[in-house]
């Protein structure tokens, strides 16, 4: 170690080892670690698009469910600033901005709608549904043609919307194109018999169009043959018997050889229970087809209620020939044979007629009273149990049914 003097003092030299123990030192990484560091880096670069759309992903699907909670509480308002929010993360998202058409058309927007599911159909022509949509707004918005466009375009996709083809029947009826609207909802129904709204628009159009047909003939003449005769039917349908055969008569008498109008007063009669002046108007009605199943099955039903057993089954004869697979026409020829003591022949047709409708109660009361005269009191205690049961099981069925139905 050496010692330094200056002005009058002397310093000692620091070892040259502190010197290089105690200096700074800077690390640089080895030549062969740059790549792998690299690589770290860039792969975190690479890797955070994916980590931001993921959670972009997380956060729209979270507010689509928010949305949809919201819409189910009627909060719409809410559910619309949702979806806005959700688009604002996903701005072309088809799924978003096709529910949020809806909702708006829920609130009855439909402008704001048509102009969104636009901008979806813009993207992709046959996204979805959205034809539908489109043509709903259109609709409520009063613009047939375009929803009929709209429908028409949803229908010529793969999976079009279930309720397409019926609100495609209802914007040709709002468009005046009846005959098209019936088509199509025939249509509707034929595809699915159990569409109530598409029979009950076609019940409507049936019957507007049938007043507007009664008013136009009124106008032509209001004593017409044609116009008697269709109000008579008309009063029948309405259970207004009395009127139904006024309005039939008055028919009658403009034009007297007019066929049917006999058969339809006949009806009239005996739904009345008036079996006398029932009869008269059907045999008036047998001479104009002698044939007639239903007019030999009317005339044979009140042969056997006077209890005249060997005119009845002549009637019934010639009915059952008309109608063989007619349960009602069994039941009473059944009747009849009972009527002429001929048990055998009796229980034939009271099984006939039971395979006709096995659901009718009376074929096996009737045929349990058969067999109580064939001396057959099992068979005739085993027919009474039918008949109770599927008496029960009617009771329970129209108990079941509205007071109008």
């Amino acid at each position: 170690m050496k010692l330094h003097c200056s002005a009058g003092q002397c310093v000692k030299s620091v070892p040259q080892i502190l010197l290089r123990s105690h200096a700074p030192r800077l690390r640089f990484p080895s030549p062969l670690a740059v790549p792998s560091l690299l690589c770290s880096v860039l792969l975190i670069f690479l890797n955070l698009p994916g980590t931001l759309a993921a959670r972009a992903q997380s956060d729209l699907k979270a507010l689509l469910e928010q949305a949809r909670a919201d819409e189910k509480t009627g909060n719409y308002a809410g559910a619309e600033r949702i979806y806005q929010q959700a688009l604002a993360i996903a701005p072309e998202n088809l799924e978003t901005l096709k529910r949020l058409g809806v909702l708006q058309q829920t609130e009855l927007k439909f402008a704001d709608s048509i102009e969104v599911f636009r901008r979806v159909l813009a993207r992709d022509p046959q996204y979805p549904e959205t034809n539908f949509f489109l043509g709903v707004s259109y609709l409520g918005a009063k613009g047939f043609s375009q929803a009929i466009h709209s429908f028409e375009q949803e229908l010529a996709t793969a999976n079009p919307h279930p309720r397409c083809s019926y609100y495609l029947g209802l914007a040709l009826q709002f468009s005046g194109r009846t005959d098209e609207a019936i088509s199509q909802l025939n249509r509707t129904v034929s595809e699915n018999p159990k569409d109530a709204d598409g029979l009950y628009q076609l019940a409507r159009i049936y019957k507007n169009a049938s007043l507007q047909s009664i008013e136009r003939l009124k106008a032509l003449d209001p004593d017409s043959f044609q116009l008697h005769a269709l109000m008579g039917e008309v009063y029948a349908e309405e259970e207004r018997y009395q009127e139904a055969i006024k309005e039939y008569k008055a028919s009658l008498a403009k034009r007297p050889d007019a066929q049917g109008i006999h058969y339809a007063i006949g009806i009239a009669y005996w739904v009345q229970h008036q079996m006398d002046a029932a009869e008269k108007e059907f045999q008036d009605a047998l001479k104009e087809d002698p044939n007639d199943a239903l007019t030999n099955l009317y005339l044979g039903d009140i042969a056997v209620h006077k209890q005249r057993f060997d005119e009845a089954l002549g009637y019934l004869q010639v009915a059952l020939k008309g109608q063989p697979g007619m349960s009602q026409v069994h039941l009473l020829l059944g009747k009849c044979y009972r009527g002429r003591h001929e048990s055998e022949k009796a229980r034939a047709e009271f099984l006939a007629a039971i395979d006709a409708d096995p659901a009718a109660a009376q074929p096996h009361y009737l045929l349990a009273q058969v067999y109580r005269e064939m001396h057959d009191p099992k068979a005739s205690a085993d027919e009474l149990a039918q008949f109770e049961r599927l008496s029960k099981l009617e009771k329970e069925k129209t108990a079941g049914r509205g007071p109008n139905e």
